[in-house]
């Protein structure tokens, strides 16, 4: 009895047959969209050009915890953090024990404090929430005009208590579905207004793309969204004769936007996840290419640059601060930033620890 042995280069046909058949016709519910993005600004040069300033931050508060996303710093000193389990804790910057407060089931994204001192919470699955100081949980908002929230993302409360303003990223894509969400480009995320006072939820804008952190400025005349997606901040009026319209805040930046910080005073906070993927950006005017590197992402690892990366504006979005830190083993992704007294602080989606950098050193001048 023979035995024919198998050609090696028939073996390597059927395999990149296979892969080709894969990345072409496997089944996907993204469906990109057709758009021109802006020329992506120097990173060698200029305002963004290349540094390693984050590399001073120091790691604070419980460690190897999963993914402190966001965080605020209460009257006490400590910081409230959401973590990938669902579980909201504090901890004191220069303690490494932690208190669970709770649970929401979800992902917590975005807090912020009420001024009667309940802790409103923007849950990636559960919807905008509030916790009590008895450290119960109650629902607020899950839908707008009818469509329930898909990715509640960031949120922002007035100075008088009466209005949230917050994010929902995308109507069609959940939460841990954001790289979908970003390559199909379908601009289905909104920034939203809620009613403490009667418990309505109205639209400010629709057709975002993936609309990220938010952030009330001066005089809360006028709401910051960030557009992930498009590289952008979008700005809605609140005050004055502008109020009701939009326009843009800051536009081309040279990383997707995550969270977005206002100090209170002159300047604001723009995390950056990761810079901008050429890829993603040649790829943009072929949505044919964009659903192969969503079958693509399947099975590879995500291509994300991992480098720390943030952005200080003033109040007329000039960049002010530009903090970055590729070096290996740095503090990324960044997904928050917050200002408090003498310190930046951050947040991360995927990392152990929150940390924080002098603000001295993040406002110095070359």
């Amino acid at each position: 009895m023979s035995h024919r042995r198998k050609n090696p280069r028939h073996l390597l046909f059927v395999l990149a047959l296979a892969v080709i058949t894969f990345l072409l016709l496997m089944p996907t519910q993204v469906q990109p969209v057709n758009w021109s993005p802006p020329t992506a600004p120097s990173m060698k040069e200029g305002t963004y050009a290349e540094n390693q300033r984050l590399k001073a931050v120091q790691k604070i508060g419980a460690q190897d915890i999963q993914g402190p996303e966001a965080l605020v710093l209460d009257a006490q000193g400590f910081l409230i953090s959401g973590l990938h389990d669902g579980r909201i804790i504090r901890t004191a910057p220069d303690s490494h024990t932690l208190e669970v407060l709770a649970n929401t089931g979800g992902r917590t994204l975005g807090l912020a404090f009420h001024p009667d001192g309940r802790l409103i919470v923007a849950d990636g699955v559960k919807g905008l929430l509030a916790l009590d100081a008895n450290r119960q949980l109650t629902p607020l908002s899950s839908a707008a005009n009818g469509v329930p929230f898909g990715f509640t993302n960031d949120v922002s409360i007035d100075a008088s208590g009466r209005y949230g303003y917050f994010s929902d990223a995308s109507r069609r894509w959940g939460y841990g579905q954001d790289a979908e969400a970003v390559i199909e480009h379908g601009g289905d995320g909104r920034l939203l207004r809620y009613d403490f006072s009667n418990g309505t939820t109205q639209v400010l804008l629709d057709h975002l793309q993936f609309a990220n952190g938010v952030a009330l400025g001066p005089d809360e005349n006028y709401v910051l969204v960030n557009e992930t997606g498009a590289y952008r901040i979008s700005r809605y009026w609140l005050k004055g004769e502008r109020a009701g319209s939009h326009d843009l805040f800051a536009e081309n930046l040279p990383g997707l936007p995550d969270n977005l910080s206002f100090n209170g005073h002159e300047r604001f906070w723009v995390a950056l996840y990761t810079p901008r993927n050429p890829l993603l950006d040649g790829f943009a005017g072929y949505p044919l290419l964009r659903k192969v590197m969503v079958r693509a992402l399947m099975v590879l690892p995500n291509p994300i640059e991992h480098k720390a990366f943030v952005l200080g504006l003033d109040t007329d979005g000039k960049v002010i601060a530009n903090l970055q830190d590729g070096s290996t083993g740095n503090y990324s992704p960044i997904t928050s930033a917050r200002e408090y007294g003498d310190w930046l602080y951050l947040g991360s989606l995927s990392s152990k620890s929150m940390a924080r950098l002098p603000l001295k050193l993040a406002l110095a001048r070359d």
